[in-house]
């Protein structure tokens, strides 16, 4: 039976296995594919602690942790137009990513150029596309001057390119051992933790435009202050701390057309994925602690699954 990543109650680390399940079969809209790679990103490891998306149903136990991956087309669902199997698609899973086999929604499952690795696709459902999303919804003028709060991780990565590419001049919050990374990128390094605002203000004396935060809490509370207007504030790290002091969450567009568009950045060379680190289906508990340290780089992609 095919093998997948799971939690069986909420918890830590500890209710994590390594379990067999059936494949499953595809509804109405919905594709059957065998996983070649699968994202690991901060949600997967607060959703086992009990968090649930705003709006979102609790699923059953045991869950398939993994909220993005890409694959190969196995079989296709009632209704289904535009896919056949034996396509190579990524998307956000319906059935979890760190499995050998999920169902995808056509609805936000894009076909893979070929140029693409499954790697490097399994990485923008949601990393970069939460990224694309935050940067459009910002929409700033080319020489304003943006600060990004947690810019070494997998949305921080992309969001430092994204706005590079529109002319942006960012500063990013990191870690120390960060620096040489987030310059690599083209950003102004700012270390973060105590303190963080008046390194802020060192680094851009003319004031920031705009705060992109993936960070939350304390982090956010020392620079929000630091805009003149904060409805130039959005954040995908604490969303409701955003909103209490102005600013928004993030307003993700999910659809199978911005998966098309930020592919499109990676295949053109304007946007690098900058997958650090992957692992095997059979040590996907040390990429999940690898993301939930918070010290990991760019991206961790589970690969070679099915």
């Amino acid at each position: 039976m095919p093998k997948a990543y799971v939690f069986t109650r909420n918890g830590g680390p500890e209710v994590e296995a390594l379990i067999e399940q059936d494949v499953p079969v595809p509804g109405p809209g919905e594709l059957l594919v065998a996983v070649r790679a699968a994202g690991v990103n901060p949600v997967d490891w607060k959703l086992r602690t009990g968090y649930t998306r705003p709006g979102s149903e609790p699923q059953p136990f045991p869950t398939v942790f993994g909220s993005e991956a890409a694959g190969v087309v196995e079989g296709v669902g009632p209704g289904v137009e535009g896919f056949a199997v034996g396509d190579e698609v990524f998307g956000n899973p319906l059935t979890g990513g760190y499995a050998e086999y999920t169902l995808l929604s056509v609805a936000v499952t894009a076909h893979k150029p070929a140029e693409l690795s499954f790697t490097d696709a399994a990485v923008l459902p949601v990393a970069v596309a939460t990224a694309y999303d935050g940067i459009r919804q910002l929409g700033l003028a080319p020489g304003s001057t943006l600060l990004i709060t947690g810019a070494g991780g997998g949305v921080g990565t992309a969001a430092v390119q994204l706005a590079r590419h529109a002319g942006v001049h960012v500063i990013g919050t990191a870690s120390a051992a960060k620096k040489e990374f987030i310059e690599s990128l083209g950003a102004v390094h700012v270390e973060s933790g105590a303190a963080l605002a008046d390194r802020v203000r060192a680094a851009a004396p003319d004031g920031i435009d705009a705060v992109f935060d993936l960070v939350g809490g304390d982090t956010l509370r020392a620079v929000a202050p630091l805009l003149t207007d904060p409805a130039t504030l959005i954040s995908a790290g604490g969303k409701p701390l955003a909103v209490e002091l102005g600013g928004a969450a993030v307003a993700r567009a999910r659809t199978a057309a911005v998966l098309d568009e930020v592919a499109n950045l990676v295949v053109t060379g304007a946007l690098r994925t900058h997958v650090t680190g992957t692992f095997p289906l059979a040590e996907a508990g040390e990429a999940l602690r690898a993301v939930e340290s918070g010290h990991a780089r760019g991206k961790i992609v589970i690969e070679a699954i099915a």
